[in-house]
């Protein structure tokens, strides 16, 4: 199993690199983990508490649930990943059968974070993209799928969002074998990150 970590700041363009790779590969063969859906489970606390918990924080994750399916997986095991709700804030009774496969895409801002996760990687790439852009998608993004108002994107975004990216997020690119400028717009960059991968399947 080819295990490449993708990590990169809120609203940089992640997912739409790991879509575009995937496009580029047989669906067969590969499997993507979100990070997001390893958030801790926080369903014993009210709806207020959980709306103040600092989800760019490497606390709000459950590394150790992610780590344990990563390894499930690399076994050849099955796992059923959790489904995370950003309307209630907590993780939900659904879950998503995930079958092992020759590719696995670990995604998420605080991927790089847990040097055990990064461990795990043969391929690591930090999405780039202008911190103004990675607002806007950020506000579009929470007030249209996520029922957030812009005061509350804006404010979490000042309290949280950058100083959480500064701390944490912005200097683990520094583990990157590849560093993708503007996202999933970089053509190039999504070319060679493809041909990377065959070459690993390949050997």
């Amino acid at each position: 199993m080819v295990i490449i970590g993708i990590a990169g700041g809120t609203g940089s363009g992640k997912t739409t690199v790991v879509t575009k790779i995937a496009k580029n590969l047989p669906e067969e063969n590969v499997t993507i983990l979100p990070q997001d859906a390893y958030y801790k489970d926080n369903s014993k606390l009210s709806f207020e508490e959980r709306k103040k918990i600092n989800y760019d924080h490497p606390d709000s994750i459950d590394f150790d649930l992610l780590l344990n399916h990563i390894q499930c997986l690399k076994d050849g095991k099955t796992i059923n990943q959790p489904t995370y709700s950003y309307i209630t804030h907590s993780r939900s009774d659904d879950y998503k059968v995930v079958h092992p496969k020759e590719i696995l895409i670990i995604e998420g801002i605080l991927v790089f974070c847990n040097e055990e996760l990064r461990n795990h990687c043969e391929i690591k790439i930090f999405v780039h993209t202008d911190a103004d852009e990675r607002l806007i998608r950020r506000i579009k993004r929470d007030i249209n799928e996520r029922g957030r108002d812009i005061n509350e994107v804006l404010s979490r975004y000042e309290k949280t969002l950058k100083p959480m990216h500064n701390q944490f997020i912005e200097p683990t690119m520094k583990y990157a074998d590849m560093i993708v400028p503007v996202g999933g717009d970089n053509k190039v960059a999504i070319d060679v990150l493809v041909s990377m991968i065959k070459e690993k399947i390949g050997k």
